[in-house]
């Protein structure tokens, strides 16, 4: 299972603003986004970064419940039809879905309580 990594950085301002002016935000962003990459190569900051799930079996997960997919579905706040598509692997969950389900197979009892209030 493969994990795919994100990372961020600390909003630290390494270009000049001088050369910034008559920019759109849009080329300020990407100036700055390439300012940090250059400057994290380099060695002089540290990226943050947090691990996305890989794969997720959703089938299993849902099984562990031991919940029909309706009920998984009604319980969870996902869509039973989506939640068809993934255990036939007709498509797959995004990142923060499988984060999420990653969250129910750990600790089923801690989201449903936390999405009943």
């Amino acid at each position: 299972m493969k994990k795919k990594t994100i990372s961020g950085a600390s909003r630290k301002k390494l270009s000049d603003p001088k050369k910034l002016r008559g920019t759109t935000r849009l080329g300020r962003v990407l100036i700055a986004g390439a300012d940090e990459m250059l400057a994290h190569i380099r060695g002089e900051i540290k990226l943050e970064s947090y691990t996305v799930p890989g794969p997720v079996d959703v089938k299993a997960i849902r099984r562990r419940t031991g919940m029909s997919q309706a009920k998984f579905a009604a319980a969870y706040a996902l869509n039973p039809r989506t939640l068809q598509q993934w255990e036939q692997h007709k498509s797959e969950p995004e990142s923060a879905v499988r984060a999420y389900l990653t969250v129910i197979d750990r600790n089923p009892s801690a989201v449903a309580d936390a999405l009943q209030g």
